[in-house]
């Protein structure tokens, strides 16, 4: 007998159209480097930076590729990503929050690297 089991994984439409998992985080502190592990896979993430000084973020916890500049004061727009987590560095401590919508997609049972080198969040081979 077979012993295949079936879940929904990073294609399954119906775990992106449902109202998200509420991840919130305030009073950030990201001057030195701060990394948010996120328990589930993103449906959409919002970053404000409230201090005056810029705020890098990289969508590839691993590395500092990918490095997006939020200006202080500003707020960015719902972003529509798959993401199991951010490095944030820079703003003003505890002027940075993050405010997310997560499936019911766990982290470990996707985040991985195949044999061949790629994975499925596009940050290998982007640059």
């Amino acid at each position: 007998m077979a012993n295949n089991i079936y879940t929904a994984g990073l294609g399954n439409v119906g775990s992106y159209q449902v109202s998200g998992i509420p991840f919130l985080s305030g009073t950030l502190d990201a001057t030195s480097g701060l990394l948010i592990d996120f328990p589930y896979v993103s449906r959409w993430v919002v970053i404000n930076n409230s201090g005056s000084a810029d705020l890098n973020i990289s969508l590839n916890v691993n590395t500092n590729v990918n490095i997006y500049t939020l200006q202080g004061g500003q707020q960015s727009p719902r972003l529509e990503l798959k993401l199991t987590g951010l490095a944030l560095e820079g703003g003003l401590a505890g002027g940075v929050s993050v405010i997310a919508g997560l499936t019911n997609l766990p982290v470990a049972r996707i985040n991985n690297i195949s044999p061949s080198g790629s994975n499925w969040s596009g940050s290998i081979g982007v640059g």
